[in-house]
């Protein structure tokens, strides 16, 4: 069994991956990195909850 995220983490996670695809990795601190420099979220947590999906997302996704 996975975990399910809700869907404002998919939304925001696949809407990054959209619009900065080539500057994420498959690198979990990378994104973490990355997603604190594009986005407005102020919580650890939900930072470190939207790289990891993003992580997860560019693992399952290869092009």
């Amino acid at each position: 069994m996975g975990n399910i995220r809700p869907s404002f983490i998919k939304i925001r996670a696949i809407r990054l991956c959209e619009i900065y695809g080539d500057e994420f990795t498959d690198d979990f601190e990378h994104n973490k990195k990355l997603v604190e420099q594009y986005t407005d979220v102020s919580n650890k947590r939900l930072r470190n909850w939207i790289a990891g999906y993003v992580t997860r997302y560019r693992q399952r996704r290869v092009d």
